[in-house]
């Protein structure tokens, strides 16, 4: 809509100063003539709009124009209180922030939507953590936050999954990413995105040398090839198996990422046919906590895995003289 626009501009205007035509047509997503037009619109109205030509030009208010007009709707203001669940900020070290800031924004709101964005606050909660996902070690993010900021490169000390010591890498940061409640590093190693895990940052340290980015790349495009090539990285191994209804959703929820399709019943209807894409047949151990409810039927490298395990476990709790 067009007054949506026009507040929009309005605001954009008064937050950033002088602002070129093109940049608010692309963030408007309409043509620059639209743009002028929609100037012209604002300063009939009263609003003390000009534009500034040449190659440093652009749109601007007038010095020392300001609008208390927030433009925000009910929804609007709704949302933006849910932010004050616990969640990024409070790794980033930001809660206080995060309450003043919205304390300046229920201030001005309009009179009519506050009880409802008081009302979000209370009435919804986002607890980013998963389900039986274990404690976490504490992440000292803010550090890793200072350095993203800091425009140098970064020399971490890094653990990688399944090592023990450390190894030294020199990066160029482009930012932090947080998922599912486990935050990220998003930088260059020899000019290859990688991604750090932030637990497992022994140490950060910031380099003498200035970062280096390539040209236009930016975090949200990295994070996006990165987070696709974790997706889809297909399994090296295939392991077809059945599993027992009374089990399915469960086994489902563990395994999203590993399955290659949905589940099809078998002719009994209780059992139904898996396949899931692993790295390796030792994976199939996971499954022993199934119990009798999961059955791998192959490659056999993965039942003599789960043969292996199972024998081990009876042994140990078979002992005549355990105590």
């Amino acid at each position: 809509m067009k007054s949506d626009r026009l507040l929009s501009i309005l605001l954009l205007l008064q937050t950033r100063g002088l602002v070129p035509a093109t940049e608010l047509a692309e963030r408007l997503e309409v043509s620059v003539r639209t743009i002028y037009r929609d100037i012209e619109a604002l300063s009939a109205s009263g609003v003390p709009v000009y534009a500034e030509r040449g190659r440093h030009g652009g749109i601007a208010l007038l010095p020392g124009f300001r609008t208390d007009v927030t433009g925000l709707t009910a929804d609007e203001a709704r949302a933006l209180f849910v932010l004050a669940a616990e969640g990024a900020h409070t790794a980033l070290g930001l809660d206080e922030a995060l309450g003043s800031a919205l304390r300046k924004v229920m201030a001005a709101l309009p009179e009519p939507h506050r009880p409802a964005a008081e009302l979000t606050s209370r009435r919804i909660l986002v607890d980013p953590v998963r389900w039986m996902s274990g404690p976490r070690p504490a992440v000292d993010v803010a550090e890793l936050h200072d350095a993203v900021f800091a425009d140098r490169r970064l020399r971490l000390d890094y653990r990688h999954s399944g090592t023990g010591t450390p190894r030294t890498y020199t990066v160029d940061p482009y930012g932090l990413v947080v998922k599912a409640g486990v935050w990220y590093l998003v930088a260059d190693r020899d000019g290859v995105p990688r991604l750090f895990r932030a637990d497992r940052v022994r140490r950060a340290t910031l380099a003498d040398e200035a970062v280096v980015r390539r040209p236009g790349v930016e975090l949200a495009d990295l994070w996006d090839t990165l987070r696709r090539q974790v997706e889809e990285r297909p399994g090296r191994v295939r392991l077809l198996l059945r599993v027992h209804r009374s089990r399915l959703d469960l086994f489902v929820r563990l395994h999203t990422g590993a399955l290659t399709g949905e589940p099809y019943p078998e002719r009994s209807g209780e059992w139904l046919r898996a396949e899931l894409a692993v790295d390796s047949v030792e994976w199939a151990r996971s499954l022993l906590s199934f119990g009798p409810n999961v059955e791998v039927l192959s490659p056999p490298g993965a039942r003599d895995v789960l043969a292996r395990h199972a024998a081990a476990v009876v042994a140990l709790y078979g002992q005549a003289d355990a105590p």
